[in-house]
């Protein structure tokens, strides 16, 4: 009996320790939605305010609170606003496991989320971009090919690639914006309907624009970027934070002048 009435005393104990009640299991690790925290580091670093990323409060405060423990990030910007401070605290712990380049950028992707969240949180709606591939001879990523593909039956047109991603140094007037992923121009001399074009990009997930001669030195094209691709540039993350914002994603930061649709990610439109 003394053997029992110890074990007994030992578990709740335990219990009590874990802050728990005996005979009650241990509580869940809190989730972080990697969709949610890559969306918010796409639109928040470049809003006016500190305002939260709709639906994803809770998992951009975990992954702060996660840094916070690291010293990393001061515990006063653990607001679930994922900032330049967030970014740059993101970025330092992206090159303290031996990342460089885009892959330090400060953009989660799902190796360092999930490493720095052991212990801690796990991640839930990863984001995939799949194996790079090839569309009219030009380097995509496959979430990308599928979002191209999803577009064209939309649009009821086939798109022609003229300068794909991962096209670092390629084209000066890109500036930067092609060096990573997600990033795509599409010609338009097959297309009479340039803003339908464009309008079936944006309702797949693509922040695009038709470009013309007199913004810039380039051709007449519509330009792409899809949103929330885990491997784009700092650049291209800049231009998806203009469409958040209602600009045309240029240096001239002006008003956006496509066509007005919802503002969703490739797997939102997968949702419905």
């Amino acid at each position: 009996m003394r053997k029992v009435a110890t074990a007994a005393m030992f578990a709740a104990l335990s219990a009590t320790a874990l802050g728990m009640t005996a005979g009650q299991p241990a509580a869940a690790a809190p989730s972080v939605n990697m969709e949610a925290v890559v969306k918010a580091a796409m639109w928040d670093p470049y809003k006016a305010d500190q305002s939260i990323t709709p639906g994803s409060g809770d998992s951009v405060k975990a992954v702060e609170q996660a840094l916070a423990a690291k010293n990393l990030l001061d515990k006063k910007q653990v607001d679930g606003h994922f900032g330049t401070s967030t970014v740059t605290a993101y970025q330092k712990y992206q090159k303290s496991l031996g990342h460089s380049g885009l892959a330090a950028s400060g953009l989660p992707g799902k190796g360092s989320l999930t490493e720095l969240g052991k212990g801690r949180y796990t991640v839930t709606a990863p984001i995939s971009v799949g194996a790079k591939t090839s569309l009219d001879g030009k380097t995509v990523n496959k979430r990308t090919a599928d979002m191209i593909a999803a577009a064209e039956k939309k649009a009821g047109v086939k798109f022609t690639i003229t300068q794909g991603s991962y096209n670092a140094g390629g084209v000066g007037a890109s500036g930067g914006t092609h060096d990573g992923g997600g990033a795509v121009d599409i010609s338009v001399n097959n297309i009479s309907n340039k803003s339908a074009a464009v309008k079936a990009l944006r309702e797949v997930g693509f922040a695009a624009w038709h470009r013309t001669p007199s913004q810039g030195n380039w051709a007449e094209h519509i330009h792409g970027i899809a949103i929330s691709d885990t491997d784009m540039s700092p650049q291209a993350q800049a231009q998806a934070g203009d469409y958040f914002k209602g600009l045309n994603g240029l240096a001239s930061h002006a008003k956006d002048d496509g066509p007005k649709v919802k503002k969703v990610t490739w797997e939102e439109f997968k949702r419905g």
